[in-house]
Parts: structure tokens; sequence; C-alpha cells
């Protein structure tokens, strides 16, 4: 408005020349385009409106407001004021609309400038920069997925070729693998002839022991030894141990006949053999105690008074302390020559008791499915329901404690009696032919009801009554993680009976019909008003290793577990090989050990040495344990313990793999995971084929994956962050491991395996089963 209103001030002022007229023609027009009365032709883009973004059709002009590109001007350029730029003429143009003069001049009017563009080209740029950038991801995206589908279909067609070898092969490799198993069919063959050679060279030896897989045998033997009531502690040690070789070849039979071999119900039956052996054993023990304590005025000791005595062999050590003259200042005694003691409290010190300390280096206590590892365990899910709580039976808790007392010495083996052992000691009754000889021993088994093992209501009182008057819950041990090691403890406080009194020449003696008695101990409270407990310190057994300090529990028969509760003040003396804990009663206890604490192996060789001979090293966490092999039999080579060889006296021997697991395991080095140990140990897998002295690289590791149906070697390694089922490359599909492995194994190795002969891979098969050293290294 300001250009035109300048127009009609120059009209005011008078004529113009004609130029000057052209001029202000040409303004005239330049003014209308820009206020709407009309638009410049020619233009190179077309004008778009401020704020809208729509674009108008610039429309020809006539007369002189048309301006054209033929026209020149010069003109000196003026500057704008306020908002706008000059125009073609030096003129300041107003308004919010861009046009394009005729010269290509660009023009802008109260838009922004920066440039020389407008707000409203920035989002366009800004949108198209975006379009571009997002049509460009989607092609990468589109890319990307025909690539992978494009791997995919490779990778399917790669492991449809490797299925269709593998399937063709299959037949052959099962055929080779048949081929392989005729040896152990031959190994089995050749044990099944050993055995019976053994069963007729047993019979003609005539030694007087029973054949353990003959019912009629063993019943007479077991018969005429109960019999036997006078013998002394000696004596029944050196029966026992019959009685413990009968039992262990029970035990490696049931482990290693087939199933060919021996029927279900002969199973049944040999394992209440070995229950009533370990039964009888533990109450012979029990006769020989009482008949010593009947004399124990004639062993007296001269400077205390009191009568005191250890008596041991190679399997069980028997201490036994009388207090004859009930003087409190002798109520602390240490055994010498077993390294066992104790420290009674005041009470108990000046009342008629004997204190015996039975060490068994077997496990007569723990269920039998424990003690003999391979055998199936029974009820498993009501054994572990009632490790929190007990059966209920319809009895009160304390008759349920008689009922476990009433078989003494019938130490857990027999009071794990479930309803099926019940069953099958029922129908072992019903083929006996003596029933005499039947009735004799349950007699004497009710005979012996007071015994031994069973918690007394004082007791009771003392484990739910701690000092602070808080009631606990009993800590019951895992047995699937904790294993007695070392034997068992029967720790118990013994009713004196009468002694004898000599009366001029004879010797008068007091009978009592009833056996071995507990003394019922009360316990009373000390001085500080605390529970007054039994102290107790043990000699931890040379011939044992203990990796760790031992968890101390004790026996419950009622509710048939090992328990941690009860046990207090425990100190663990490693250099000096003891252990002190206070006890509120006397218990029967025993030393747990992890029986995971050496796995996973940190290492394993199989070396072969000669024919039919290799060399087996395991190194685990604790220990490094080397076992040769020839033939049909192991011998442990040396176990190395922080650089020093240890357990001497089971190495050098050659016995057979069942016989060394077990050996190993009572020396307190368990390297024979169970069917439960994967929950407690974590299992990587990795092997290499070792024919030499030297260790193998690390990078001739290989990872595997067997699904049961076919062996596949992997990519991944140990250090892989993911699992992955990508196949490593040139890698093929096997049915077994050992056509994966014969893929990158020697010439040498295989001629090796193939010359071998059966009776070593059964030896070889049995350690590597036991050890399972595939699964837990």
């Amino acid at each position: 408005m300001e250009l035109g209103k300048g127009l009609e001030h120059q009209e005011q002022l008078g004529g113009l020349s004609l130029e000057k007229r052209r001029f202000r023609g040409n303004l005239l027009a330049l003014h209308n385009s820009l206020t709407g009365g009309g638009s410049w032709a020619g233009s190179d883009s077309a004008p778009r409106e401020q704020g809208t973004g729509k674009e108008e059709r610039p429309q020809a002009v006539s007369g002189e407001a048309q301006v054209g590109h033929q026209e020149e001007f010069h003109h000196e350029s003026l500057s704008s004021t306020g908002r706008g730029c000059p125009g073609r003429f030096g003129v300041p143009i107003p308004g919010g609309v861009q046009r394009v003069t005729g010269c290509g001049t660009q023009c802008s009017g109260l838009g922004d400038k920066s440039n020389g563009k407008t707000k409203d080209e920035k989002p366009k740029k800004g949108r198209d920069r975006k379009q571009k950038d997002k049509g460009e991801a989607q092609l990468q995206a589109e890319q990307e997925e025909a690539e992978r589908l494009e791997k995919e279909r490779l990778e399917q067609e790669h492991l449809k070729k490797l299925e269709e070898k593998y399937q063709g092969a299959r037949e052959s490799e099962l055929a080779e693998l048949n081929s392989l198993e005729l040896k152990f069919l031959s190994a089995q063959q050749w044990k099944m002839d050993y055995r019976e050679q053994a069963k007729w060279e047993h019979y003609l030896s005539c030694d007087g022991s029973p054949d353990p897989t003959v019912p009629q045998e063993m019943n007479t033997f077991m018969s005429l030894w109960r019999e036997d009531q006078d013998e002394g502690v000696q004596l029944v040690m050196e029966k026992g141990e019959v009685v413990l070789k009968l039992i262990e070849k029970l035990e490696f039979l049931l482990l290693e006949a087939s199933p060919n071999e021996i029927t279900e119900e002969q199973r049944v039956q040999y394992q209440e053999f070995i229950l009533q052996l370990q039964v009888l054993l533990h109450q012979k023990y029990n006769e020989a105690t009482q008949n010593l304590l009947k004399i124990a005025s004639m062993y007296e000791d001269s400077e205390t008074g009191n009568m005191h005595t250890v008596i041991k062999d190679k399997n069980t050590t028997f201490c036994i302390w009388v207090n004859l003259k009930k003087k409190p200042r002798f109520k602390t005694h240490v055994f010498q020559e077993a390294g066992h003691g104790f420290d009674l409290p005041k009470s108990l010190a000046l009342s008629s008791v004997a204190v015996r300390v039975l060490h068994t280096r077997y496990d007569h206590v723990s269920p039998l499915w424990l003690q003999c590892q391979g055998l199936p365990r029974p009820e498993a899910s009501d054994s572990e329901e009632s490790a929190e709580h007990p059966k209920d039976n319809g009895q009160e808790p304390g008759e349920q404690e008689e009922k476990g007392r009433e078989e003494p010495s019938v130490p857990a083996a027999e009071e794990t009696s479930s309803k099926e052992r019940k069953e099958s000691a029922a129908s072992l009754k019903e083929n006996s032919n003596n029933i005499d000889d039947k009735k004799e021993t349950e007699e004497e088994t009710e005979k012996n009801s007071d015994i031994l093992d069973e918690p007394s209501q004082a007791e009771d009182a003392v484990l739910q009554e701690e000092p602070g008057g808080r009631e606990e819950a009993p800590e019951v041990a895992d047995l699937q993680q904790l294993v007695p090691v070392g034997g068992v403890y029967h720790i118990h406080a013994l009713q004196l009976p009468p002694q004898a009194q000599d009366v001029r020449d004879w010797s008068v003696v007091e009978l009592l019909h009833g056996g071995l008695e507990v003394y019922p101990y009360s316990p009373g409270e000390a001085e500080d008003g605390t529970q007054a407990a039994v102290q107790i310190t043990l000699r931890l057994p040379d011939n044992v290793i203990y990796f760790e300090a031992p968890v101390v529990a004790r026996w419950d028969p009622a509710g048939q577990q090992w328990r941690t509760d009860g046990i207090s003040n425990i100190t663990y003396e490693a250099q000096e090989r003891s252990i002190t804990f206070g006890m509120g009663a006397f218990y029967t206890v025993a030393l747990l050990q992890d029986a995971h604490l050496n796995l996973p192996y940190q290492a394993w060789e199989l070396q072969p040495t000669g024919v039919d001979e290799g060399l087996f090293t395991i190194t685990a966490v604790f220990a490094t344990i080397q076992i040769q092999i020839k033939d049909n039999q192991c011998m442990l080579s040396a176990v190395v313990v922080e650089e020093e060889e240890v357990l001497s006296h089971i190495t050098g021997q050659w016995m057979s793999p069942f016989a060394l697991r077990e050996a190993l395991k009572r020396a307190g080095v368990n390297i024979f995971p169970a069917e439960h140990s994967h929950k407690y140990v974590p299992v990587p897998r990795k092997v290499s084929e070792h024919l030499k002295a030297d260790s193998a690289k690390d990078n001739h590791w290989s990872l595997y994956m067997f699904n049961g149906e076919k062996v596949q070697t992997l990519k991944l390694t140990e250090t892989s962050e993911a699992f992955s089922e990508e196949l490593e490359e040139e890698s093929e599909f096997h049915s077994t491991l050992y056509h994966m492995l014969k893929d990158f194994a020697s010439k040498e190795a295989m001629d090796k395996v193939e010359r071998a002969g059966s009776l070593f891979i059964d030896s070889v098969y049995q350690l590597l089963l036991a050890t399972r050293v595939l699964a837990f290294s």
C-alpha cells in the first residue's frame, strides 16, 4: 500500500516524462500483482501464499504492466527498511508472498530470511530427508530379511543332505556298534563263569562260612550264631569279619549281576540277607558288652578304681568305661589307645553307669540304598517327606521311639524297614524250614528291646527346649548331598548290671532276664543355668580323608534320618585329626561330608600303557587319583592331596572296579556321581583324543550334543555367551559318540580300540560309568 501511495503522491507533483511514466506503469503492475490485482508472466516457479502452502497459477498481464525476460533495466539496489527484500528495481516488496522476477531475482516479503529460503521450505526438506531415510531403512531391512531367508534355506538344504547321509550310514554304524557290544556280552559271560567257579572252590574249601546265595546255608549260619550268647568282644570281632565278607559278596552280586543272572525275587532275598546280617552283628556286640559288664569289677583299675578297656581290629574299635567308684573327679576319661574321650556331667559321675563308644568303620545304620550305591531307593518320595514329617502310624511319639528302640542295634538298616522290607522278611520266614529257630529269633529280638538307638523323653525335652526357651525345628541332613564318612560311632550310656560278689569260695551274681539296658539319663542344669551336655572327643581314623570340616549328625531311628540338632559346640582340629562336640543325650553319631566336593572334575585322562592296559587319571577339586586298569581288574596307583600321597592302605591292590569304588568312598574320596548329582554340580562337557603323555591343547577341545538318536559337533565353544545348535563346518551326524570320534581320531587310536579285549573294555566301561567323566568334567 505504501508503494501505491507513493505513486499517487508523484501524480500530485505534476506531469511526468515518458520514461518516468513507463517506470510508473511497471511499478503499478508490480503493485497490482502483489496485492492481487494482477500477476507476473514468465516466472520460473509458481507463487505460494504465506501460511497456506497452496500454489497460485500465474496469469499473463497485458499492457505496460507485463514484464518479460527481454526487458533490461539498469538500476541500483535499494536497502530495505523493515521486513522484505529489494525488488527488481531496488524497491522493497512488502507482503508475505515470494515472487521471482523475470530475470530470476528471488524476493520475499514479510517472511524470515535464512540463506534465501523461507520457513516453509525447511519442513519440506526435513520431510523429504525423513522419507528418504525411512526408505533406505526399509530397503536395508528387506535386504537383511532376504539374506536371512536365503541363509535359512541354505542351512535347511545342508541339514537335509546331512540327514540323508546320516540315514544312509545309520544302519552300518548300528551294525558296527552291535559288534562292539558283543564284547560286553563276552565279558558278562566270563563273569558268570567266574562266579560259578568261585562257588565251586568255596564249596571245596569247607571253611565253615556259608554261600551267601544259598538260603539254607545262610539261615543255618545265622541261627547257629544266635545261639552262642556267651561270646566275648574279641570272638565277635573275628566272627564279624566273616559276616562283613558275606555282606560284601551280596552287595557286589547285586551290583554286578545282570537281570538274566538273578531274578527280582532273588534280589529282594539278597537284600534281606544283608539287613539280617547287619542286625545280627550289632546284636552280638550288645551281648558281648553285657557279658563284659557282668564281670567289670574283675578288671578294676588300680589308680581310679574304675574299669576301662579298648579292643579293636581293622573294622571295629570297642571302647568301654565303667563307673565303679562313682567319684566326681573321674568324670573325664580318654581312651589312649583309640584317642576317643568324654566329659560327663556331675550327675552321671555319681551314678552306676557305663559309657560305650563303639566305632564301626562300616555304616550299617544308613538306609541300604545309601550304603550300597546303585541299588534302587524304595519309596523315594515317602522318604523325602518323612525327612520333615515322621510317618504317622497311629502311635504316640513315645511309642514310636520304643518301636525304634526295639531292635537295638538294629541300626538303620533294619529300622529303614518299610512295608516292602517287612513283606520280604515275612516271605523269607515262610520259606524257612525251622519254625522253632524263627520263634527263638523273635524272642531274642524282644529280649533286647530296651536298647539303644532311641531318644528318650529327656532327649526330646532337650531338643525342644533351647537355653533361651525357643523351640527349633530339627535339621535333617540331605543324604543326597551329605554322606557318612569314616564309619559310625555308637555312643551310649548303659545301665551297670549287678556285679559278682565273692562269698567264701563262691562267686555270687544276680541274674537279670532282660538284655543290655540304656541308662535313663535326664540332663540337669549346669552351674550357669544351661543344659548340662556330655562332651565327646573323637579321634578321626587315619585311613579316611576329610577335605573340609565334617558335619556331626546324630541318627534318629524314629524318622530314619540323620539330624544335626542336639549337637552343639563343635570344634574341629584338622592337624590333630580330632573333633569335639557336646550332646544333650547319648546318640549314634556320624561325620558327614559333602558327596560332591570333588566335583566337577578339573581334568581326566585315559591313556593306554600296553595291550589291554591303561592308566585312568582324574584331577578332582582336592585330589588327583590315578587308577591302573588291566584286563578285568583295577589298582589304585596313587591319591595325591596337596602334593602328598595318601591312602597307602588301599594303593597297590588289584580289585574289581566295584570294589575299588567302594574302597575310595569309604576313604572319603568320592568321585562317583549319583543319579541326583546334577542338582548339585554343573555339568560342562569336553573330550579329546589323548594317546601321548603330554596334555591336550586348548584348541583340541570340541563340544558335542547327543539327543539319544544322533550326535553332532557344535560350532560354539566353552567361552560362547549363548547356546547354539549351529553345526561345526564340515561336520556330520552320527548315531553314536564312538562314530563321531572316528571322524577326527587317528588310525592308531582306532586300532587300539579294535584290538582291545572284552574284559579290558568292560573294566574301562565300568570306571567311566561310575565316574561319568563325560558329564562332570
